[in-house]
């Protein structure tokens, strides 16, 4: 029969290049962490754990970073590589996690086009908005606002006092340029 050692196959000789660059490459971890509150429990522990990080070390960092989040859960990437070393990313709260923390709610409505929660002001919004923007695919404050609004639908969020649809009408119909204006 021949030779059954994988390693002296033509192909195995051909790949083998690829699997040591693979290993060298950084490998990534994504969560969502409590901002400024990460611990080395789940999610983040189990994780990282058989990485060959410092877990603590990853902690700290990350909640370093996300201090200002305080407690609003944050995408956080973790990139890390063989040596131990790593880099954090953290990225931009969901929309609706700014606007419970906005608005002061922890749970949106079971029935969100009947019993609303809370009710955020039109600066409220833009502020939001303005944070997101680069995340969305708006073009300007007007357009991330009313993507804002959208999310707002599903959570019984109001606007000014006016349901979230009808605020994006007024929003359409130029009420809130002033206000929405691009600084």
């Amino acid at each position: 029969m021949g030779d059954t050692d994988p390693s002296r196959s033509p192909t195995f000789e051909r790949f083998k290049p690829a699997a040591r660059l693979r290993s060298r490459m950084a490998d990534t971890i994504e969560v969502l962490v409590p901002g400024g509150q990460a611990n080395p429990g789940p999610p983040l522990g189990p994780e990282l754990g058989p990485t060959p990080v410092d877990v603590q070390a990853v902690v700290e960092e990350i909640n370093d970073q996300t201090a200002a989040f305080d407690g609003t859960e944050v995408p956080v990437t973790v990139e890390y590589e063989e040596d131990g070393s790593f880099s954090i990313d953290v990225g931009v709260p969901p929309t609706a996690e700014l606007i419970k923390d906005e608005a002061g709610f922890e749970t949106g409505s079971g029935e969100p086009q009947e019993n609303f929660v809370a009710d955020l002001s039109i600066e409220q919004l833009k502020s939001i908005a303005e944070q997101k923007q680069s995340d969305l695919l708006s073009y300007d404050t007007k357009n991330a606002a009313k993507e804002v609004a959208g999310t707002c639908v599903t959570l019984g969020v109001t606007i000014e006092g006016e349901d979230a649809r009808g605020f994006k009408a007024k929003v359409d119909a130029g009420e809130f340029d002033d206000v929405l204006a691009e600084a």
